[in-house]
């Protein structure tokens, strides 16, 4: 597949996908694995030879545009990542590194499971090249975590991130979910207590979503799970912000909060519209405009690879509209608190624009328009309604 060549002036940034999983998470429908579920069609060893050996033809194939870039980001992600190790986990920041090439002061991420960390092993990732880590922490309510179908015990993100300090990482990050059936406010009170006393430099915090298919879709279609409304939720999250925010961890995007220099750039890179090659078995990747997927299965991902031939799904390539990439850009950027400068707005949108600041949703800041603390509650809400 011929791609067309990317803007030299944007960011790059490197995403790669594991695909395996201990145990499948009742909320989840990523594309993730477990042991029993692949058996022996795919392994390890083979993907690791395969994410590194696309890697290599990716980049090929943005050389002979004359565009291959270094990535400024480079984000392991699944998935669980901890379960490869520092070993594995190395290997794809080799392959990175031997194919892309990494930018100086690039930012290196690696998602982890708190149980498949060890002191150990942030020191071995640490000392591959890796410079942030993103921790599932979910709950810090055992019973929460049950109904997440989450494996890991509630002190073990805490002790984990404390590890990922001592190792050296300047940067940690906690992923809460919020909304959970069954979460109390003490509930999240508790957890809330647990991530400041990990002193992260960064926190995710997402409410709850259901998603058709999943095992917990079918329990709450079957009415054995309750879901909180759109009220508990925003409470919710008034109560994370105020929270977090006296605390020096502010909300950058409605979703997260960083310490000042803390912000994950590699998703800053997707939300402002950049550049980046997704590899691994149903990765996303984005170029200049044309969007493509990966075949999802890690065997037949593995199979096209060893054709060298890259794995690139027939029906994943789509090339936006100027028109789809302006949507995308409101859709992203409207909800940083950076927002996006009044002067990017169409002459349709800007009414609607105007309309939402005199009702306190958005305001204007020399020049650039972003939500308000009471729009953020409704941020996709006004979002939708500026688009229309």
């Amino acid at each position: 597949m011929s791609l067309p060549a990317p803007s030299a002036e944007d960011l790059f940034g490197v995403y790669l996908h594991v695909p395996f999983c201990a145990t499948r998470c009742g909320y989840c429908d990523f594309n993730t694995y477990t042991p029993g579920e692949l058996g022996s069609a795919a392994s390890t060893g083979s993907y690791l030879d395969a994410i590194v050996r696309e890697l290599e033809m990716g980049a090929a194939q943005l050389e002979t545009q004359g565009r291959l870039r270094a990535a400024q980001t480079v984000f392991i992600g699944g998935g669980t990542p901890s379960l490869l190790g520092a070993t594995g986990l190395a290997t794809l920041l080799d392959g990175v590194r031997n194919s892309f090439g990494l930018a100086k002061g690039a930012e290196v991420t690696t998602e982890s499971n708190p149980e498949s960390t060890s002191p150990e092993f942030f020191a071995g990732i640490r000392e591959a090249g890796f410079n942030r880590v993103s921790l599932g922490m979910q709950s810090a309510a055992e019973h929460v975590l049950a109904t997440l179908d989450r494996t890991h015990t509630p002190g073990r993100p805490v002790a984990a991130a404390a590890e990922a300090r001592r190792a050296g990482f300047d940067h940690v990050n906690l992923d809460l979910i919020y909304g959970t059936p069954g979460e109390s406010m003490s509930d999240l009170d508790r957890s809330l207590e647990a991530v400041l006393s990990a002193g992260v430099d960064h926190v995710s915090a997402y409410s709850l979503i259901v998603e058709r298919g999943t095992a917990m879709y079918r329990k709450v279609r079957r009415g054995e799970l309750p879901m909180p409304d759109d009220d508990d939720l925003a409470d919710r999250y008034e109560r994370i912000d105020a929270a977090l925010s006296p605390t020096g961890l502010r909300w950058y995007e409605v979703s997260n909060w960083a310490q000042p220099g803390g912000e994950c750039q590699h998703n800053l890179l997707y939300w402002r519209g950049g550049d980046w090659w997704g590899a691994g078995p149903g990765a996303h990747s984005h170029i200049n405009g044309a969007r493509f997927a990966n075949l999802k299965h890690p065997a037949r991902y593995a199979a096209t690879i060893s054709e060298s031939t890259l794995p690139i799904s027939a029906d994943g390539v789509e090339t936006l509209t100027a028109e789809q990439r302006h949507t995308e850009d409101v859709m992203l950027r409207l909800r940083l608190a950076e927002g996006m400068p009044r002067a990017d707005f169409n002459a349709e949108e800007l009414p609607r624009v105007d309309h939402q600041i005199n009702v306190g949703m958005l305001a204007e800041t020399d020049g650039r328009v972003h939500l308000t603390h009471r729009g953020r509650l409704l941020a996709d809400a006004i979002i939708c309604d500026i688009l229309v």
